[in-house]
C-alpha cells in the first residue's frame, strides 16, 4: 500500500461485519506495522549475519536452547560430526553424543542449565562462571560411524535484555590428532626413560649453570647421594678443584663448538667422602628454537681399571726397586765375601806380628792400629752381609721397647747427643706391646741408623721422636711398600728436620746412595741396612717427608704369639678363664679368626667362628650363644653395627664384646648403646681379650 504521498506502507487490515441502519455492513480496520515489519526485517538480517559468523569460526560452534535443543549449527560442526545443519535444528545434541553429553553434563554441571527433575522440574540453575573448559574423550556419530575422539572445547550462557538465560553457546575442537601426538610422544619419553634408567652407565642433564636437572640410578650410585639430593645441586660440589675445573672446560668448549666430548679421568668425590673416577661424554641440549639450554652427560664409573692401572704401575715400580735391591745385594754379597777373605788374611799376620813383635817397640803400636782397622772393615762387611740379607742368622722373641731402651743406654747414643745438643730426643712407649721375631744385634742396629739420620736431618733445635704401637690393619696400606693386613708391631723414628725432597725419595735405600759429606757422617749403607734388616724380618717400610716438614720412618714388623724368656707381670690367668660358656666368634679375616679361636679355646671357652655378620645371624637362628665376639669392620656384607641389630632380634638380650683395627668410632658407640659390651682393640692379646669376655659374662 501507498500514501498519499506515494509512499510504502506495511499495513495490518482487520474487516468485520456489523448492522449500520438496519442494513448490514463490512467494516474494515488499517493498523501500520511498518515500524514492526522493518524490525522484523531487521532482525532477520541481523540472523543471518549471526548465522554467517557462526559459519565462519574455525571451532565447531553450536548453540542450544534451554530445552536443549538446537538453534544454531555451523559448518564446522557439521564437518566434525558428519550432520547437517537440516538435520539438527530443532534437535537435541544428546542425539548425536549421548555418551559425551553425559560425560560433557558431569563435567559442567555448574556450568549448563540443569533441570532437577524430580523436586524442582522445570526450574534452572547457572553456573557463577561464565566460562569454562571442558577436556575430555567423547563419542561421536559420524555418518553413521562410531568414533573415538578427544575434543576441546569453552561453554557460555545466552542471556537475553533483561537478563535470563535462553541458552547455551558451545565451541569446540577436535584435539584428537594432537592428544594422539602426545600419547605418542609420552609414551616415547617413557620408552626413552625407561631404557635411561636400565643404563649401566650413568646418564645425568645439567642446565647451563651446572645444576642437575635429571640423573639415572646409575649415576645416583657412582655419586653416592639420593635423587632428592643430586637435584638442583651444582656439579662442581661433589668434585676435586682441578676436576672441576677440567669439567668446566668441557662444558665451556661443548657449549661453544656444539660438539660431543669424550673426557676421561674425571675425579670424583663421593658422599661418603671416597675418590673414584669416572669417564665422561658431554654433548648440548637445545630448545626447539635450537638454542642451547644445558648439557647431557653420560659417565662410567672406571674406579677400578683406574685403581688396576695404579696398582700395576706401583707393583712394576716396587718390582723395579725389588730387583734393583737383590741386584745390589748380590753386588755387595759378593764384594762382602771377597773382602772378608781379604781382611782374614791383614788380620791373620797382624795377630802374628802382634805375637813376635815384643812391647814397646814402634812396630807394634802400627800392627795393633792395621788389627783396629781390620775389626772396623769385618763390621762393614756385616753390613754390607745385612744388605745382602745375609745377615740374620738368629731370632729371638723380644719385646721392641726393651730393644729402642737398649739402644739408648749405648755409648753410641750418649756420643750423638753430644753431637747434637739442640735437639731433644723423645720416646713414645706403647704399654703391652706385642712381642716380635728378631735378631736383637741387627734391629738395635737399625734403631741407630734411623736415630743418627734423624738427628743429623737438624740443623739446628729440634726434636726426634722414638714411637712404638701396636697395630692390626684391617686392609693393605699403599706406600713405599704395600703393607699387607694383618697384626704388628712398629716402629717409628720421627724428626722435625728439612726433609727429603720428591727426587731422592726413590733412592734412599739404595747402598752407597747418600747426601751426607763423604767420610764424616757414615758410609751411605744406613738405609740401605735398615732395609735389609727390616725385609730379613718379613717386614715392610713406610715414609712420610715434607720438604721443610719432617720425616717419619715407620718400620712394621710382624707379630708373634710366643713369649719372651723373661715373664711379665700379668694377670693370672685363673682371673679370666672360662667355664666352657658358648662363645660366638665373628671376624671376616681368617688369619684373625683363628689366632682368636686358639686364645679363646686355650681360655677354657667352646667357640664356634664365622666369617661374616650373615653367617652369624644365621647361625644364631638356630643355637645360642652365651657372648658373641664382633669384629665392627667387615667386607663385603653387613658392619659389625648391623651384624648385632639384627642378632637382637632373634635374641634381644644378646652378651656381646667388640674388637676392631681402628680407634673407637660412632659404630663402636651405637653397637654399645644397644647393649654391646666393652670394646678391645685389636690384635687379639690373650689377657685383654679374656679379661673383656670374663666382665662382660659376669655384668
Amino acid at each position: 500500500m501507498k500514501t498519499k504521498s506515494g509512499q510504502p506502507f506495511n499495513a495490518l487490515i482487520s474487516a468485520f461485519v456489523t448492522l449500520f441502519k438496519d442494513s448490514l455492513a463490512i467494516c474494515t480496520i488499517f493498523n501500520d506495522i511498518t515500524r514492526l515489519k522493518q524490525a522484523e526485517e531487521e532482525l532477520n538480517s541481523a540472523r543471518r549475519r549471526f548465522d554467517q559468523i557462526i559459519d565462519f569460526l574455525p571451532e565447531a560452534t553450536f548453540v542450544i536452547d534451554n530445552d536443549g535443543k538446537v538453534i544454531v549449527w555451523n559448518k564446522a560442526i557439521e564437518k566434525l560430526t558428519g550432520i547437517s545443519k537440516g538435520d539438527m535444528i530443532g534437535r537435541g545434541d544428546y542425539e548425536y553424543s549421548l555418551p559425551f553429553y553425559g560425560e560433557r553434563r558431569k563435567l559442567l554441571a555448574d556450568l549448563l542449565l540443569l533441570p532437577d527433575k524430580d523436586s524442582q522440574a522445570g526450574k534452572y540453575y547457572a553456573y557463577q562462571r561464565r566460562n569454562d573448559v571442558l577436556d575430555g574423550k567423547s563419542y561421536i556419530l559420524k555418518a553413521g560411524e562410531k568414533k573415538v575422539v578427544y575434543l576441546w572445547g569453552t561453554a557460555s550462557q545466552l542471556l537475553d535484555a533483561t537478563g535470563n538465560i535462553t541458552g547455551v553457546i558451545e565451541s569446540i575442537r577436535d584435539m584428537t590428532d594432537r592428544k594422539q601426538a602426545q600419547d605418542a610422544l609420552r609414551q616415547s619419553e617413557t620408552r626413552y626413560r625407561t631404557i635411561i634408567e636400565q643404563m649401566e652407565e650413568g646418564y645425568f642433564e645439567i642446565d647451563l649453570d651446572g645444576n642437575f636437572t635429571f640423573v639415572n640410578d646409575a649415576q645416583i650410585k657412582i655419586l653416592g647421594y639420593s635423587r632428592d639430593e643430586l637435584i638442583g645441586m651444582n656439579n662442581r660440589r661433589y668434585q676435586e678443584e682441578a676436576s672441576a675445573n677440567d669439567l668446566d672446560q668441557i662444558f665451556r668448549n661443548v657449549y661453544k663448538t656444539g660438539e660431543p666430548i669424550k673426557a676421561l679421568d674425571i675425579g670424583i668425590i663421593r658422599k661418603d667422602g671416597t675418590k673414584v673416577f669416572s669417564e665422561i661424554s658431554v654433548s648440548l641440549i637445545k630448545d626447539a628454537e635450537g638454542q642451547p639450554i644445558g648439557f647431557r652427560g653420560i659417565s662410567r664409573d672406571i674406579t677400578d681399571r683406574k685403581r688396576a692401572q695404579e696398582e700395576k704401575r706401583n707393583l712394576m715400580e716396587r718390582l723395579h726397586r725389588a730387583e734393583k735391591m737383590e741386584t745390589l745385594g748380590q753386588l755387595a754379597g759378593g764384594v762382602a765375601h771377597d773382602l772378608n777373605n781379604v781382611l782374614g788374611i791383614l788380620s791373620g799376620y797382624s795377630e802374628l806380628l802382634l805375637m813376635e813383635l815384643p812391647e814397646g817397640q814402634r812396630a807394634r803400636t802400627r800392627a795393633e792400629k792395621i788389627l783396629q782397622s781390620t775389626e772396623k772393615g769385618a763390621s762393614i762387611i756385616q753390613d754390607l752381609l745385612t744388605l745382602a740379607r745375609r745377615g740374620v742368622t738368629t731370632e729371638d722373641v723380644i719385646n721392641l721397647n726393651i730393644v729402642v731402651a737398649g739402644f739408648l743406654q749405648t755409648p753410641v747414643f750418649e756420643k750423638l747427643k753430644g753431637q747434637h745438643p739442640r735437639v731433644t730426643f723423645r720416646t713414645d712407649y706403647q704399654d703391652e706391646l706385642l712381642n716380635i721375631k728378631c735378631s736383637p744385634v741387627h734391629l738395635e742396629k737399625t734403631v741407630m741408623n734411623l736415630v743418627i739420620n734423624a738427628a743429623e736431618s737438624i740443623s739446628g733445635k729440634g726434636t726426634v721422636t722414638i714411637r712404638t704401637r701396636n697395630r692390626h690393619l684391617d686392609k693393605p696400606i699403599r706406600g713405599h711398600d704395600e703393607i699387607r693386613e694383618g697384626d704388628y708391631t712398629i716402629l717409628t723414628v720421627s724428626d722435625t728436620g728439612t726433609g727429603i725432597p720428591a727426587e731422592h725419595i726413590e733412592k734412599i735405600f739404595e747402598p752407597f746412595y747418600t747426601k751426607k759429606t763423604m767420610g764424616r757422617s757414615g758410609t751411605g749403607l744406613g738405609l740401605a741396612i735398615v732395609w735389609g734388616t727390616v725385609k730379613d724380618h718379613n717386614g715392610y717400610i713406610d715414609v712420610q717427608t715434607k720438604v721443610g716438614g719432617g720425616t717419619a720412618f715407620t718400620l712394621y714388623f710382624p707379630v708373634t704369639r710366643d713369649e719372651i724368656p723373661a715373664p711379665l707381670k700379668q694377670i693370672p690367668v685363673k682371673q679370666y678363664l672360662g667355664k666352657g660358656e658358648a662363645v660366638l666368634l665373628i671376624d671376616d679375616i681368617a688369619e684373625q679368626k683363628d689366632v682368636a679361636t686358639a686364645l679363646l679355646t686355650k681360655l677354657g671357652y667352646n667357640v664356634h667362628a664365622v666369617s661374616s655378620g650373615e653367617e652369624a645371624v644365621e647361625y644364631l637362628q638356630g643355637n645360642k650363644a652365651d657372648i658373641i665376639v664382633l669384629d665392627m669392620i667387615m667386607a663385603p656384607g653387613i658392619d659389625g653395627l648391623e651384624t648385632y641389630q639384627r642378632i637382637l632380634e632373634i635374641n634381644p638380650k644378646q652378651k656381646a664384646i667388640l674388637v676392631s683395627g681402628f680407634s673407637e668410632t660412632d659404630m663402636v658407640r651405637k653397637t654399645q648403646q644397644l647393649g654391646a659390651g666393652a670394646y678391645v682393640r685389636k690384635p687379639y692379646m690373650l689377657e685383654k681379650i679374656g679379661m673383656a669376655i670374663r666382665d662382660e659374662l659376669n655384668r
